[in-house]
């Protein structure tokens, strides 16, 4: 068995599972390949919004299943929910063996406190026009769906994959803004509240970066995704880093996932049953 690799503290948010773009395969090989004292779930992880497709591959049942797995054993886990995974938001509280539902947390690391939500609450379309959201949201997988059909052609004929969603959101004035006015928002609402880390996922952009304010200064980091991005935050020994599947993720043998087109027609009363069964029958 390969020695999984020991990490004080793990984020990932905006894994989307459920949607063609998610790359569950990919992010098992990564779960598979560290042991976390704790995990952070920063919301999205299941997008309930694109359950009414009927799309719920195998692997991304065995991402879930994996999840249960460490809540069970030695890790610490912590669901915060997001905006594509609202439908949890009435579980808040709930707390099954090491795995917590929550819609923030606080946590302090070595000494600095730090803050960790979703992120949703400063999209202003997302709070005034929740149906503009789904709309974007149904336009964004559409994207992602058209981006995968082109780069399994590139990689019939040896080009290196692109990404359309990066390429628009590069190009977009509007979106780099955007970006931009998440990122400074949020970080300056931690500041006034006196944390010095301030942990977001939400707008699919990894990040880490300091920032001054007049009550001081904070650390802002984003977790990215695993849409397009495929990151993660680490913390480890007093040190935060983006850590990139594409980059920094070495193949071991022995991992051959299937099993990718297989389809599972679920619910969401009927998931959130087995996500229960799954822990019972891990514990």
């Amino acid at each position: 068995m390969t020695k999984r690799r020991k990490v004080d503290l793990v984020v990932l948010s905006d894994i989307h599972l459920g949607t063609g773009g998610s790359h569950a395969v990919e992010l098992l090989k990564y779960l598979k390949s560290i042991r976390p004292k704790t995990l952070i779930l920063n919301g999205d992880i299941i997008d309930i919004w694109q359950f009414r497709k009927r799309y719920f591959p195998k692997s991304h049942l065995k991402v879930i299943k994996h999840l249960l797995g460490m809540a069970s054993k030695r890790t610490t886990v912590y669901y915060i929910t997001g905006n594509h995974d609202e439908m949890f938001r009435r579980f808040s509280g709930l707390k099954i063996g090491k795995l917590k539902i929550v819609n923030q947390l606080e946590l302090d690391l070595d000494g600095n406190r730090s803050w960790f939500f979703h992120g949703d609450v400063f999209d202003v379309v997302m709070q005034y026009s929740k149906w503009l959201a789904k709309l974007g949201a149904i336009g964004y997988d559409t994207l992602i769906w058209l981006n995968t059909k082109v780069n399994w052609i590139n990689r019939q004929f040896g080009f290196e994959p692109v990404s359309f969603s990066k390429k628009v959101k590069n190009s977009v004035k509007g979106a780099v803004k955007y970006i931009n006015s998440f990122e400074d928002t949020a970080a300056s609402l931690g500041a006034r509240k006196g944390y010095k880390n301030i942990v977001c996922g939400h707008i699919h952009h990894p990040e880490i970066k300091e920032l001054e304010f007049p009550q001081g200064n904070i650390t802002y980091l984003n977790s990215g995704d695993w849409i397009e991005n495929l990151t993660s935050l680490e913390y480890n020994d007093g040190e935060w880093k983006i850590f990139s599947f594409r980059d920094d993720f070495v193949e071991e043998d022995g991992f051959t996932p299937n099993e990718r087109e297989q389809l599972v027609d679920f619910d969401p009363k009927e998931l959130f049953q087995i996500l229960l069964n799954e822990f019972q029958a891990e514990a």
